[in-house]
């Protein structure tokens, strides 16, 4: 039966490849198998499980349906000329083969390896966003994201828009910077006296900032009437941090402008919290995410990781307008405007020159900062300050229901999830380390009274799924949050076909590997930031120590250079550049790089530096056609570490804490499933 239909779904394929192009058989092939796949996998019961939805995955934009009609039509010709587009065109490419590769692996019931092939087509074209951000213009790019995303969702049994906002700011900002130039300033003038003071950042009036204020007064002074309420809430926070890490105060009104002060939203470039933080620079300013938590969505730890990145985009371009710039859009982006302009290192030199957003994005801020230092002359009253942000801490051991606990603390359950925006689940997250909950001060004595009268059964170890009908090991691992390989290595003898009333053992992800603050980004440390904290100075000036059997190489930075290219260039791994030399992802002209390569491959590598672009691009054909695989060169000799398994572990986080795979540690152990137990030795195979 499945041969027969197999060889139906073949057919149907070379049909409609003869009447459509390539992108459309892609698509029609897709079709009709995962219709296929869906059928075989399918149970038929009741459902008898409350649903828990994954975290989607962290791509880092979204487009609009009518994205392909807007986008940039280039000719071959001027394609075939441009290496840049040669190259982009290149990896499309290889995301379609992918994507085409899980396809072919759910045909052949291998649901392990369509699932990573799923993950690699994500994975690739995050990474594609990333090094060329202005890609998001490109037709044949947003085709394939469509194409990806449709795979992921169907496999996932996802239904529903790819990513959703949350916060009505985004919806303001699209109004507020749709335009230059739609106040022509008739019928409005400015106060007379606006109250001046000297900031460090100049606020300047001109017809840009004149636009926005006219905006915020006129067009939505509700808005900005909610800013003003929220504001003397977090505020006093906010200015004490930003003074202990050596910022200007005033830029804490540029919350203002990213989130509308709402600590939960989430754009649709899947950049969360009051400072809008995307996963990748939250990450390089030790700010954990993981399946319990994400510390984006804390108030008190995103505006330190928020002080920290503005200064150090302020190190970079040495003028606070630029940073801020810089701070909504691209160094790509960024350098391609001062191009542009002739050269000239200023914002209001290089305005025509950036993106819409960008362009409004300045003198949204300051018309925003003016506005709440002198609300009265802009016809708004003085907000009364009810409360302050503030809190007591209490240590929870273990996984325990926010129900029990929020009784415990005489609160709603809603109003204990206000005080801690990071919770993304149910529960406080399990881990080696008690998790710092914070309540409301006044309580603490109440709340431990009970807490410590709690039945130890009340703490979670364990969840079950009862298959249900219409359910697939895909939907099932989506409503969990976890893997379908990992569902395999919770159940022994698990097969892809799944029936009604059959349980199944979720393998719920353990907590962070480290001590959760309640106060500082927990992985700061760790962080790999441009400057250490101005307050603290705490921040890690620890460097990962050179593989074995390797050489170091010093590499110039260039103009367009980006971390992921040059870790293409020497065969290695972006994040290892990264480790090497104490760095994020923002790079400088001129800054010299230190890259480990192979001892007995130095000669191949040691000319890079001298390379033209065009000639690194020859080398990475050339490298192509010759087999080698990428990203394998320069890792140096592996080796093995021992791990004592504790508390909360599970395989997947434990290879992905040593960037390994299940697969590698189960080998490695000889281990017939996933199952661990505290205490157990295992031999972590680690790459040096």
């Amino acid at each position: 039966m499945i041969t027969c239909t197999k060889n139906k779904i073949t057919n149907l394929f070379l049909l409609k490849k003869r009447s459509l192009i390539y992108m459309q058989a892609k698509l029609t092939i897709f079709f009709f198998v995962l219709v296929t796949f869906s059928g075989t996998l399918i149970a038929q019961s009741q459902e008898t499980h409350k649903q828990i939805h994954i975290p989607e995955f962290d791509l880092p934009f979204d487009f609009p349906d009518n994205a392909i009609d807007q986008t940039d039509r280039r000719t071959p010709e001027t394609l075939s000329s441009d290496p840049v587009e040669r190259e982009i065109l290149r990896r499309i490419a290889d995301i379609n083969r992918i994507n085409v590769n899980a396809l072919e692996a759910q045909l052949n019931d291998d649901l392990i390896g369509a699932e990573e092939y799923i993950t690699l087509a994500l994975q690739s074209i995050q990474q594609l966003l990333e090094d060329y951000p202005d890609i998001q213009e490109n037709r044949r790019f947003n085709e394939l994201y469509r194409s990806v995303m449709a795979e992921y969702h169907e496999f996932y049994g996802i239904s529903g828009p790819i990513v959703q906002t949350e916060g009505d700011i985004f919806e303001v900002r699209q109004e507020m910077f749709a335009d230059d130039d739609w106040f022509d300033g008739s019928g409005y003038s400015l106060p007379d006296q606006i109250t001046e003071k000297r900031f460090e950042v100049p606020l300047i009036l001109n017809k840009q900032v004149n636009n926005h204020i006219h905006f915020l007064t006129q067009r939505r002074p509700g808005t900005m009437r909610a800013w003003l309420d929220r504001s003397t809430f977090y505020f006093p926070m906010m200015k004490r941090i930003f003074e202990e890490e050596g910022v200007p105060e005033e830029l804490i009104h540029l919350s203002m402008i990213e989130s509308g002060l709402v600590p939960v939203a989430r754009s649709h470039a899947r950049a969360v919290g009051l400072w809008q933080f995307i996963y990748a620079t939250g990450a390089a300013y030790g700010l954990e995410v993981n399946w319990w938590i994400d510390e984006r969505r804390d108030p008190e730890k995103s505006t330190r990781a928020a002080a920290r990145h503005l200064r150090d985009l302020y190190d970079i371009w040495g003028d606070w307008h630029l940073a801020l710039a810089g701070y909504n859009v691209s160094p790509r982006a960024m350098r391609r405007a001062i191009n542009r302009s002739g050269g000239t290192v200023d914002y209001w030199h290089i305005y025509p020159h950036l993106p819409r957003e960008t362009r409004g994005y300045v003198p949204g801020f300051i018309a925003a900062t003016l506005i709440a230092i002198n609300p009265e002359d802009f016809g708004f009253e003085i907000p009364v300050r009810a409360k302050v942000y503030s809190y007591d801490v209490v240590e929870i051991e273990g996984s325990i229901d926010l129900n029990i606990l929020a009784d415990f603390a005489q609160i709603s359950t809603q109003e204990l999830r206000n005080l801690n925006p990071e919770l993304l689940r149910f529960a406080t997250p399990p881990g080696p380390k008690p998790y710092p909950l914070k309540i409301p001060k006044g309580i603490k004595n109440i709340f431990l009274a009970a807490y410590e009268r709690m039945p130890e059964s009340n703490r979670q170890t364990l969840v079950i799924h009862t298959v249900s009908r219409g359910e697939s090991l895909g939907i099932i691992a989506n409503r969990h949050g976890v893997s379908v390989r990992a569902l395999y290595g919770a159940n022994e003898s698990l097969s892809s076909v799944i029936h009604p009333g059959q349980e199944i053992i979720i393998p719920v992800p353990g907590g962070a590997n480290v001590a959760i603050s309640s106060d500082n980004p927990s992985r700061a440390r760790e962080a790999r930031t441009l400057t250490a904290s101005a307050g603290s100075r705490s921040a890690s000036t620890t460097t990962q120590p050179a593989p074995a059997g390797t050489v170091g190489l010093s590499y110039r930075v260039r103009s367009g250079d980006t971390v992921g290219h040059i870790a293409e260039w020497f065969n290695t791994q972006a994040w290892r550049v990264r480790s090497w030399n104490n760095i994020g992802n923002v790079i400088r002209v001129g800054q010299r790089l230190t890259i480990y390569v192979p001892a007995n491959q130095k000669e191949y590598f040691a000319n890079v530096s001298e390379m033209s672009k065009a000639d690194k691009q020859a080398m990475m054909r050339q490298r192509k056609s010759s087999g080698i695989p990428q990203n394998q060169i320069a890792q140096g000799s592996g080796g093995v570490l021992e791990y004592t398994v504790k508390r909360g572990d599970n395989l997947s986080d434990i290879a992905k804490t040593y960037r390994t795979s299940v697969r590698a540690i189960m080998r490695q152990n000889n281990l017939r499933n996933s199952t661990i137990r505290i205490g157990q030795k295992l031999q972590i195979p680690v790459s040096q």
